[in-house]
């Protein structure tokens, strides 16, 4: 994730913050800009974006009343939610303490996988917009009852479902090691199941780009449920190391787009990061090490009509 500064005081701030510890601004995701940004305070509720001459005024977005979000929507909108939960379609029951925590670690990935998506230019549509086509989140929980069926984590038609127990760290970190998933995380879930929904959106009905994706990921049209089951049955392949990012991916094609698109995300976020703290790549132990160096300073969501490069072709400049 970058880095911002208050647009007051230029003090470090961070994605989810609301406040500004150095000069006590409010602090809002302005969507538009895609940027934090410091408030003015006009009554409770109504916000100026701070040095903005237009004068448009804000609101926070209703969960920031559960310390649930942070984003700003135009009171212009007559919106309630922000970009954001809008697509949430069920959350947990908030009269459970533990729901509430749990809520709050989702929102906190979900969060930065939609903005991910906005850096991207992705369509983000919600089910409220378009219900054959738009997009859904369910967090729920387990039912009390031992005896019934448990809430699986996945994605329906645009409707992604995820069990408020990911959220829990010791519950996650035992599934996480029990199932060999290293990118078991709260965001690595989201980022996979939206993978689904884009495959979707992007692929299914593009001739073109559905048959290139059979030549990269195999044919789609194989039975889900049965792939499913060889999985959980035989295990991957024991060379899949040398054709797949990760050992589910091995599962199915579908399964396969989805590893790869929530891998693809987390290596963005991690340049992204790595160019946040101004990271160098200097080794030290090669008599070659002038043609690795390299400053990991581009923004990995925007495409470049020209870049500088190390002299052995390295793209981090």
């Amino acid at each position: 994730m970058k880095l911002f500064n208050c647009t007051h005081c230029a003090q470090l701030v961070y994605f989810e913050n609301d406040f500004c510890e150095r000069c006590a601004y409010p602090l809002g995701l302005n969507v538009e800009q895609q940027q934090i940004v410091a408030l003015e305070r006009h009554d409770e509720q109504l916000f100026t974006q701070y040095g903005q001459a237009d004068g448009a005024t804000y609101t926070y977005c209703a969960n920031h009343a559960y310390h649930a979000c942070n984003w700003l929507v135009p009171t212009a909108s007559n919106q309630p939610f922000c970009r954001a939960c809008v697509l949430n379609h069920t959350i947990p029951k908030l009269s459970v303490p533990e729901h509430i925590t749990r809520w709050q670690a989702l929102e906190k990935g979900k969060h930065r996988l939609v903005f991910s998506l906005l850096q991207l230019g992705l369509p983000i549509i919600s089910k409220t917009e378009n219900p054959e086509t738009g997009l859904a989140f369910d967090f729920l929980a387990d039912p009390k009852n031992p005896e019934a069926e448990k809430v699986m984590t996945g994605h329906d038609n645009g409707l992604i479902t995820i069990n408020i127990k990911e959220a829990d760290d010791v519950a996650r970190e035992m599934a996480r090691k029990n199932m060999d998933e290293v990118y078991r995380t709260v965001l690595g879930h989201f980022r996979h199941e939206v993978g689904h929904y884009y495959w979707d959106r992007l692929v299914a009905d593009s001739p073109t780009l559905l048959d290139e994706c059979r030549q990269l990921f195999g044919d789609d049209r194989a039975d889900y449920g049965e792939a499913l089951k060889h999985h959980y049955a035989e295990g991957p392949p024991i060379n899949w190391r040398q054709h797949f990012i990760s050992a589910y991916a091995t599962t199915h094609p579908w399964e396969d787009w989805a590893e790869t698109w929530a891998h693809y995300l987390h290596i963005i976020d991690t340049l992204q990061t790595a160019s946040a703290f101004s990271l160098r790549v200097r080794p030290q132990a090669s008599s070659i090490a002038d043609n690795l160096t390299a400053a990991i300073t581009d923004d990995p969501t925007k495409p470049k009509t020209s870049r500088t490069s190390c002299s052995n072709g390295c793209p981090f400049h």
